[in-house]
């Protein structure tokens, strides 16, 4: 039997995560907010690779498990397969994926809280403040994609980098246990 959760439902619980997080938990330890919505995405995506390996072989490497989540995996989650795939060979795979479906529907007000008007919209503030609430929201898709790879052995770090708002996003794996930037 196929579970499936509807989209709608798991945006607004992400957008209620963050947002309680970000903004009443720890409203002033933005580091601290992102680790614990991090830390759920990482049990989320622990639990989920139970799920969608339990019949399947172990992986032999480290290219094979990342083939898995960029053609199975990510269609589950996300349902598309990831638009890109970039390897250094030393480790480091770069998942490109050009219409991020958890942050395509975002809306961020940047004036909401600072009293401008519209006509500021190319205001740097705006935009860091709309780069940095969609950021909060990748902690999660990073946390699920970090707890999928461990629970096959895999430890690595994972980052993601939002090239324009709000459709595109990286995210960068390393099993090295290094943060990656790009």
């Amino acid at each position: 039997m196929v579970r499936e959760v509807s989209e709608s439902c798991l945006d607004s619980l992400l957008t209620e995560v963050v947002s309680c997080y970000c903004n009443r938990f720890y409203p002033n330890k933005h580091d601290l907010a992102a680790r614990r919505i991090e830390a759920i995405g990482y049990q989320v995506g622990h639990q989920l690779s139970e799920r969608y390996t339990m019949e399947r072989p172990r992986f032999n490497d480290h290219l094979e498990a990342i083939k898995f989540i960029c053609k199975d995996f990510w269609l589950e989650l996300f349902k598309k397969h990831v638009d890109n795939l970039r390897t250094n060979h030393r480790g480091t795979f770069v998942l490109q994926d050009n219409k991020f479906c958890w942050l395509a529907r975002m809306s961020i007000d940047p004036f909401a809280d600072s009293g401008k008007s519209p006509e500021d919209i190319t205001s740097p503030t705006a935009g860091n403040k709309a780069t940095h609430a969609m950021k909060m929201h990748l902690y999660f898709s990073c946390g699920i994609l970090r707890g999928f790879l461990s629970n096959l052995g895999i430890l690595c770090a994972v980052s993601a980098d939002i090239l324009t708002l709000p459709t595109c996003a990286y995210f960068s794996l390393s099993h090295t246990y290094t943060e990656i930037t790009l």
